[in-house]
């Protein structure tokens, strides 16, 4: 596919000349004559490179500069012109400009310019793609509990031993086993997912083990199973409460001795495989109920990790929502928006049924369809919004009724109340934190606190 490029000028016959060398060098060219146009063919499809004249009807071409910069950072611009002066060229060099060339122009500059330039932006774009991509594979958080997983798996990651991952559907279990075989000595071999909850339970031992040709109806050659695949570095079992009794005993078997045998063969074949496993159910409760074999358990359960849920990472909220933006913003080529004040609070208070899961697709959903700078509590969804406001807020007087039942003024004060404990809580009482955290002068949370009728002591 050949690399796209975006002239804007108003001369028709700098257009015409652009096409004629740009289009015989293999690119593809398309030509517009004012800024507006060319930000709604931004808005519509990212060019591999932008020629921009930086004298324009309308908006001028240092003004589309700026507004490329903030939507389409990755987006090299090279601005032109036949009568610059040399103040208009170093701003538009300070705002970002890849280059910068007068007309007449030689064809050699122009397509050299081109090159460099699309070169220049698929290099710009895949540094953002494997910085997104590295970022999405650390596991984020300042909360104690966080902390304390990331300790449980730098202790865990350099050993051999199987570890089962415990939490919530949705809290990042498949990271957790993802970053235990990265930092382990099975690094550079393969890391092999099963969801064992997406595969009838007819087809998880040949999903597991292989297959051979003619042992099932549609076996109609050699299948090789995943432990195969992963011989040498990890295999994580997701969602392993859900696997099949029947499977559940071959499992054992390769845990106990390191073999097995494909479905419809009786060669016995070794394996050398890490087995990490994960699971949002009680297996305890399993094993009573005859669902879940009891020396399974003891085999996979040598190390529990518990993935806290989200809504008992305090403070985790706002950072992992943060990073969100900025990598959906990355990924989609859009500015990412920032959050009032007003709606970090919202996100913290809500409970997060959907744990991390959720608050990616939201990020995700802002910044494709947020056209804003800043996100504010109207942007959020309604739901989001209606939980937190169903919630009981604590009166003065004792009594707990949902924010949404009280008149405006004391729904406000009330809500203002449960932020300001809540703060005060997660600092130990300190009012000088808890005002940072808040954005409020300490003076004035001092105040509000005294208004609010709340115990500091």
């Amino acid at each position: 596919m050949s690399d796209r490029i975006l002239v804007v000028d108003d001369e028709q016959n700098i257009l015409r000349s652009l096409e004629i060398i740009l289009g015989g060098a293999g690119f593809e060219v398309e030509g517009v004559a004012t800024g507006e146009e060319a930000l709604a063919r931004l808005e519509a499809r990212v060019p591999e490179a932008l020629f921009l004249d930086i004298n324009l009807p309308g908006l001028d071409g240092l003004e589309i500069l700026r507004r490329v910069r903030g939507q389409h950072p990755q987006l090299p611009v090279v601005m032109i012109s036949g009568h610059a002066t040399i103040e208009r060229a170093v701003e538009a060099t300070r705002l970002g400009a890849f280059d910068f060339v007068e007309k007449p122009f030689p064809r050699d500059r122009i397509l050299l310019l081109a090159r460099n330039a699309a070169e220049a932006g698929r290099l710009k774009r895949e540094v953002a793609r494997l910085r997104d991509a590295d970022a999405d594979g650390e596991i984020l958080g300042e909360s104690p509990a966080m902390v304390a997983l990331r300790e449980s798996v730098d202790q865990v990651a350099r050993t051999d031993t199987r570890v089962l991952i415990l939490g919530e559907s949705g809290t990042g279990k498949e990271l957790v086993a993802a970053t235990l075989h990265r930092r382990s000595r099975r690094a550079e071999r393969p890391f092999v997912r099963v969801n064992c909850a997406a595969i009838p339970d007819e087809l998880i031992e040949s999903e597991l083990f292989g297959a051979v040709k003619g042992a099932y109806t549609d076996a109609s050659a050699d299948r090789r199973g995943r432990f195969a695949a992963a011989d040498g570095g990890t295999l994580f079992l997701d969602e392993i409460g859900d696997m099949s009794l029947r499977a559940q005993a071959k499992v054992l078997r390769v845990l106990q001795e390191g073999e097995y045998e494909a479905v419809g063969s009786t060669e016995t074949k070794k394996v050398d495989v890490r087995v990490l496993a994960a699971t949002h159910q009680d297996l305890t409760a399993a094993v009573a109920e005859g669902r879940f074999r009891e020396d399974l358990l003891y085999r996979l359960n040598v190390i529990p990790i518990q993935v806290p849920p989200l809504r008992d990472r305090h403070g985790d909220v706002v950072l992992l929502a943060e990073h969100f933006l900025d990598s959906y913003a990355g990924r989609h080529e859009r500015p990412a928006p920032r959050l009032q004040p007003a709606a970090r609070k919202l996100l913290e208070a809500y409970a997060w049924p959907g744990n991390i899961r959720e608050l990616k697709n939201l990020a995700e959903r802002l910044v494709i369809m947020h056209r804003g700078e800043e996100i504010a509590p109207s942007d959020l969804p309604l739901d989001l919004r209606g939980e937190v406001l169903a919630r009981p807020a604590a009166r003065t007087d004792g009594e707990e009724v949902p924010y949404g039942h009280l008149p405006l003024r004391e729904a406000r004060e009330a809500l203002e109340r449960d932020l300001i404990r809540a703060a005060l809580a997660r600092h130990d009482g300190n009012v000088t934190r808890a005002a940072a955290e808040l954005g409020l002068e300490r003076t004035h949370l001092h105040k509000r606190i005294k208004i609010l009728g709340i115990r500091t002591g």
